[in-house]
């Protein structure tokens, strides 16, 4: 879509559809603690299932939509901006740096408060800056329900199941993090961040080149959030499972 061609609103039918996944992904934040078989160790299959589902989708779906997009952001930006040839993926790398940053911060802010004696929970400050980011994340995601790269039923629900699973995955991570203020307020505020993007999302719309910028920095997000989550030793992660994740997801995506 050229910045000049005008905005086309949802078909009524996939608005609702996008607005049934949102509440969906809402009951995921809500009741993803009820999963109590997710705590164990060795780690779950059924995050490890997850996990590789989420990479999946950013490696077979969105990153090739990204570099799609590269021609959209040179006629949107100017074809003299030459750094621009590789922009989405440049935005796609912050996304992953910034979630990484944020990863560290709660590990060392958990460690500070177990060598003072305070518990192994990370700091009101950082449980404040993870929940910001992560509202924004989610907003994202929630927004991202009625305009990404690809329209259509076919692409919305591809992208609320892998959502939906990477939500789940995501929980695990913040509740570890954060404790009971996770639950008590956390959850709270992450499941409002997406019904407020979808919000936003059904009553405006920024133009495609912007489309492509939110959805590489959600890719880099994803990895970064699903690989922090599989890679520690202690995790003891399920490598079959995350397999069969990846693979039979990207199966589907290939075949649809």
């Amino acid at each position: 879509m050229s910045p000049t061609e005008p905005i086309v609103a949802a078909p009524f039918n996939l608005t609702l559809v996008s607005g049934l996944s949102a509440v969906a992904l809402v009951l995921v934040h809500l009741f993803s603690s009820n999963l109590r078989f997710l705590e164990a160790v060795p780690r779950s299959r059924w995050l490890s299932f997850g996990s590789g589902v989420s990479v999946a989708y950013v490696f077979v779906h969105v990153l090739p939509d990204l570099s799609a997009a590269q021609e959209t952001l040179r006629e949107t930006w100017g074809k003299g901006w030459t750094f621009l040839e590789h922009h989405v993926y440049l935005v796609a790398l912050v996304g992953l740096a910034v979630f990484y940053g944020l990863e560290r911060t709660a590990k060392i802010s958990r460690r500070r408060n177990r060598e003072s004696g305070q518990g192994d929970v990370t700091e009101t400050g950082v449980f404040w800056l993870h929940m910001g980011s992560f509202a924004l994340y989610n907003a994202l995601i929630g927004y991202l329900l009625l305009h990404r790269e690809e329209p259509g039923f076919a692409s919305l629900l591809l992208f609320a199941v892998a959502m939906a699973l990477h939500f789940v995955v995501n929980d695990y991570g913040l509740r570890e993090h954060h404790k009971k203020y996770y639950d008590q307020v956390g959850r709270w505020i992450l499941a409002a961040s997406v019904m407020a993007g979808w919000v936003i999302g059904s009553g405006t719309q920024v133009p495609q080149a912007a489309i492509a910028v939110l959805f590489a920095f959600l890719a880099g997000g994803i990895v970064l959030n699903v690989l922090k989550e599989e890679l520690p030793d202690d995790r003891e992660s399920r490598f079959w499972a995350f397999l069969v994740g990846a693979a039979g997801y990207s199966a589907l995506l290939l075949a649809l």
